[in-house]
């Protein structure tokens, strides 16, 4: 019998306890009868300044995860998402499958993650896209890490920008103008959309304008994961101003 809130269903979502973007984009997004109830990667706002402290962090993230996802169990949530990017891309395809099949052996029902709804993306938007603007608030790193995904799924970056935030609650402090900034940066050349990856960079909105205004993808990572956790777990809804992914795919 379904909660009386979430009639179509209830979705448990992980996030760093950082993080503040995540939820109220997942929020705004929210089709009725969907119900979310978050839990939490309890990890420190630690400084990141180069690749050896962005470590730190993944180490803080790594070890905080499934502690987070047997928290948000105990509610009986009918899918689970995963609303961080960084670990999802690490040690390419390969590297994003352990953790899915980990993640889901635990969970026991279907795992929404970032980079798999990246791909799926892409892919929705036909074969013509394969050339790439990335943007993301890593580290050369974390950076490398995402190129070497996106490549092994058969896409080329073509330029990256990578905007070494200094610390995970300083993400979400990227202003939406220099979101836009960033954008217009990897958007040169022959590019055929841009991708956006960390889901703490409140990048939803910003990438439905870009979309319109440079009339190709724009795929902000929140928007392409809680459209992948809804088209995955059979919610067909087609959801108007976050983009042509939730309004056409």
């Amino acid at each position: 019998m379904p909660d009386s809130l979430g009639q179509r269903g209830k979705f448990g979502v992980l996030a760093p306890s950082t993080n503040t973007s995540v939820q109220p984009e997942f929020d705004a997004m929210r089709p009725w009868g969907i119900t979310h109830h978050h839990s939490r990667l309890v990890i420190p706002d630690s400084r990141v300044t180069d690749d050896a402290s962005f470590m730190v962090m993944m180490d803080n993230i790594r070890a905080a995860l499934f502690p987070a996802l047997e928290s948000v169990l105990t509610c009986d949530p009918d899918y689970v998402i995963l609303g961080m990017s960084s670990e999802t891309f690490w040690d390419g395809v390969e590297g994003s499958r352990r953790l899915q099949k980990k993640l889901e052996k635990i969970a026991k029902r279907g795992v929404a993650m970032g980079a798999d709804a990246c791909r799926a993306a892409l892919r929705a938007y036909g074969r013509n896209v394969k050339r790439l603007g990335v943007v993301t608030p890593y580290m050369p790193i974390g950076d490398k890490q995402v190129v070497r995904f996106f490549r092994e799924c058969g896409y080329q970056v073509v330029n990256l920008l990578g905007l070494k935030c200094s610390s995970p609650t300083a993400i979400a402090r990227v202003s939406k103008s220099e979101l836009r900034d960033a954008v217009n940066r990897v958007n040169r050349g022959k590019v055929d959309a841009v991708v956006q990856v960390g889901t703490n960079l409140a990048m939803a909105e910003v990438a439905a304008m870009a979309e319109f205004w440079l009339d190709k993808p724009v795929i902000a990572i929140n928007t392409a994961t809680y459209w992948y956790a809804l088209r995955q777990y059979g919610i067909k809804d087609r959801v108007p101003g976050w983009g042509s992914l939730l309004a056409e795919h």
